[in-house]
């Protein structure tokens, strides 16, 4: 006969097993979600808005410029019980190709969205601070990112640019800081970061449907054909392949492209100044498209491309693109790399080689890669990565970390550097980029005027310049003009006509006051 007690042991011993297996699906379940379902749930439309929800209850840290300026921060609402807090840009237009937009609607962009982290409080190094605010009973506050932005100065280059169609990007050659990105056409963040979704509904409807494409920024979104800006990468290639500035090129009227009927001409059908031969410095100093449709052509494709990708630019359809220049914590928002085809796209077709060398067929860029090219030419040929971002601090004010500057590479060498830096004061000087003369400060610069479109479409100008660029100054700023579409000139704009003036403004502003 069975012990009275055994019953009851079984049915304990089941209940046991029973919640042990009980335990053991909801431990699977949760880790189902947490590990594996995360990131398809976190990518769902409607849980990215709970989060964002969620984050109005928390007062989101402060985006500041480098001289202290607050140009993004939330305020406090009453009456909405959901959202207790409200996002405001004071200063929107100007900088919002830096803040982006914190919509309840559609999310977040730029620094908004790529130091969400901090900005809300999340992130491990407020961990501290957001456990202080809940143990005293204060509400939770997020972090404040410091950028490298002037304030002051990024208002010279809207000014200068004004109503023109495109961008200004000035960077500190020593350690990549963005000092100034502006672009027009521009939007106001306020628009989309409201308590009311109807008119933040209403306003993305205007912005998508607005030609002008105001939500993406021509510093650092599109990209363009660079023109006569790119042969300061011509240029670098021939030096660090042996030719010397002074080095002679046969100077024709113009250049018939092997393999074809057509030629090369220069800038309004005019000849080389030098006769029958003429340098390469002076080649660069007039920008004569036929002697750099030469230079391409005798130095080949493979240095070109070798060139253009040193210094950041991606290859076109890249089945690799780890080489390529990319944003970092230091400039943690997007941007559009700069493009050059490589070497095999010109095999068997010479042509491309020289018209490719003077900046025109798949070369493409922006503002932000090309003052990354005049900063490295700067930087005795060191090229550091962009950097927007140097601080997180917390609701206190202090610091809990630190970006520091970054060394993308060294794309030409310091002799190289140094020849580039003597032709292009030149340019400024005596060739085609006077009008960014400064007086008491050298200036080193080089012009571009890209076609673009069919027959008929203006010409985008273009100016690319640092300073001071005296024989023992350092250089301390680098700026990148495009003005699209030739501005108020047109299609007898020129890049030293029209863009040229606007980096003298932020170049003039910056060292003179």
């Amino acid at each position: 006969m069975e012990p009275e007690g055994r019953p009851v042991n079984r049915r304990i011993r089941r209940l046991g097993i029973g919640l042990v297996a009980l335990f053991g699906l909801l431990f699977a379940q949760v880790s189902y979600i947490q590990v594996f379902a995360a990131g398809r749930i976190a990518g769902d439309p409607a849980n990215a808005r709970r989060q964002i929800i969620a984050e109005y209850k928390v007062e989101r840290g402060q985006i500041i410029t480098a001289d202290g300026t607050v140009i993004a921060l939330s305020e406090p609402t009453s009456g909405n019980a959901t959202l207790k807090y409200v996002r405001r840009y004071p200063e929107g237009p100007l900088f919002a190709g830096v803040t982006g937009y914190y919509s309840q609607v559609y999310g977040r962009t730029e620094v908004e969205q790529a130091m969400n982290g901090y900005l809300s409080g999340d992130a491990p190094e407020l961990a501290v601070s957001t456990l202080a605010d809940l143990v005293l009973g204060r509400p939770k506050k997020g972090g404040h990112v410091i950028t490298t932005i002037d304030a002051r100065l990024q208002r010279v280059a809207s000014d200068a640019l004004g109503t023109s169609p495109g961008a200004v990007v000035a960077i500190d050659p020593r350690n990549g800081d963005i000092l100034a990105m502006v672009s027009d056409p521009t939007f106001d963040p306020n628009e989309l970061s409201s308590q009311d979704t109807d008119a933040i509904r209403a306003a993305w409807e205007r912005l998508n449907a607005d030609p002008r494409t105001p939500l993406l920024s021509r510093a650092n979104d599109e990209l363009f054909p660079p023109g006569s800006t790119f042969k300061m990468i011509t240029a670098s290639a021939a030096l660090e392949n042996g030719y010397g500035s002074s080095s002679p090129w046969p100077n024709p009227h113009e250049l018939d492209l092997p393999l074809t009927t057509e030629t090369i001409q220069n800038f309004g059908g005019e000849t080389c100044p030098g006769g029958a031969t003429t340098t390469l410095l002076t080649a660069f100093v007039h920008s004569c498209n036929v002697i750099f449709g030469e230079v391409g052509l005798e130095v080949g494709a493979q240095a070109l491309a070798d060139q253009a990708h040193a210094f950041g630019f991606c290859p076109i359809d890249p089945p690799d693109e780890t080489g390529c220049l990319q944003p970092t914590i230091q400039f943690p928002i997007p941007f559009a790399t700069g493009r050059f085809p490589v070497s095999g796209y010109f095999e068997g077709n010479d042509p491309l080689v020289a018209i490719s060398a003077i900046g025109q067929d798949n070369d493409l860029a922006n503002p932000l890669q090309m003052a990354l090219v005049a900063s490295a030419i700067a930087n005795d040929g060191e090229m550091m990565n962009p950097r927007l971002v140097t601080q997180i601090r917390d609701p206190r004010g202090r610091v809990i970390k630190e970006f520091p500057p970054r060394v993308y590479g060294q794309p030409i060498s310091a002799s190289t550097a140094a020849v580039m830096r003597t032709m292009m004061v030149d340019v400024v000087s005596s060739g085609t980029g006077t009008a960014a003369q400064i007086p008491g400060l050298v200036v080193a610069g080089k012009t571009g005027t890209a076609q673009h479109g069919g027959p008929g479409t203006a010409p985008h100008a273009w100016f690319v310049c640092f300073a001071p660029a005296g024989p023992d100054d350092i250089p301390t700023i680098a700026v990148a003009v495009i003005v699209l579409d030739g501005g108020s000139l047109g299609s007898e704009a020129t890049g030293g006509q029209v863009a040229a003036p606007i980096a003298k403004q932020v170049i003039d502003a910056y060292l003179t006051g």
